[in-house]
């Protein structure tokens, strides 16, 4: 018979999504499956949607968190649950391809891979022909973003790895990246499958979509923890993580502008990024920016808070991002 493969769902007050992303579920091609519904201490119906298909089809399991532990702790529960060989993750508010497991899984075999990566729908991420990496080269590929992106939904893992490396549950932002980073250093092989499979939804409310916050700039430790790391493991990969770095640090301080900042403390957040940002900042990382504007937003921010705050404040009047 073939391997079980464990799919775990994070859910937090997603029940405008979930009939799509269950249903997507229980048409997989792959019949052996489990799917581990984490409701973390939700507010809305999402703990009765799961509880409804944990009901009607026996291949769902609901789980309830008595506290929000985030999707961090939320994952880290589903793997916890985990009895399959296999398992992937699927964010509530995303739907699959029905072929999405049953295409991973056959890939991952015939490559003799550990992890199997695939194409998304409704995200920027550069893709690129079917390929089988090393170890050294899918952290490069993480690094760059290409073909493939440090997001830990669209793949398939050997289950042991997973529960080998939990996601870090004081990290709320860049989590996914520190994840992949740490689980990618225990593989041997992953492969890449540019099929597109998988359906991002971008949530209305969600992360991206608010200011900055002390939640928001756990990402700056991700930041400091791979760079430094990468130095002395994957010097190849640096200069593409220390652009990453940077664009995490624009990313967070335009949301502050735009956006706000918590306890009205902009300058303060500022001030941090900047730090962050100049910590990891070198002129071959900033030529690694994909676009013009980020770089001049970059460098804005590495010389003067004031002078980046006036540069995104005129690109908002402008309609530009």
């Amino acid at each position: 018979m073939e391997p079980v493969i464990s799919v775990v769902v994070p859910v937090y007050n997603g029940a405008g999504y979930l009939e799509a992303c269950f249903a997507s579920l229980a048409a997989q091609t792959y019949r052996r499956i489990e799917v581990i519904a984490v409701d973390d201490a939700s507010t809305d119906k999402s703990g009765a949607l799961c509880d409804r298909w944990a009901e009607k089809d026996p291949r769902f399991q609901a789980v309830h968190l008595p506290e929000n532990r985030g999707p961090s702790g939320a994952r880290n529960e589903g793997v916890r649950r985990a009895k399959g060989e296999y398992l992937s993750f699927v964010d509530a508010d995303d739907f699959a391809e029905p072929q999405l497991l049953e295409r991973m899984y056959r890939r991952l075999t015939e490559a003799g891979a550990d992890v199997c990566a695939c194409g998304a729908e409704g995200i920027r991420i550069k893709d690129g022909p079917p390929g089988v990496f090393s170890r050294e080269e899918a952290v490069r590929c993480l690094a760059r973003s290409q073909p493939f992106g440090f997001v830990p939904w669209g793949k398939l893992y050997r289950t042991s790895l997973v529960k080998d490396c939990p996601f870090d549950e004081g990290i709320f932002y860049s989590e996914d990246l520190l994840f992949l980073y740490q689980l990618f250093q225990r593989v041997e092989k992953v492969c890449y499958l540019p099929d597109r499979l998988y359906h991002y939804v971008c949530r209305e409310g969600g992360q991206m979509q608010s200011g900055i916050n002390r939640r928001k700039c756990t990402a700056l430790a991700v930041n400091d923890r791979i760079c430094e790391d990468a130095a002395l493991r994957f010097p190849e990969a640096e200069t593409d993580f220390r652009q990453t770095a940077l664009a995490a640090c624009r990313c967070l301080a335009v949301l502050a502008v735009k956006k706000g900042a918590s306890e009205g403390r902009l300058w303060d957040y500022l001030k941090l990024l900047q730090g962050n940002l100049r910590r990891h900042f070198s002129w071959k990382a900033l030529a690694r920016c994909p676009r013009k504007k980020d770089a001049a937003a970059i460098l804005a921010l590495s010389v003067s808070a004031a002078a980046f705050w006036g540069l995104a404040a005129a690109m908002g009047k402008g309609g530009q991002g």
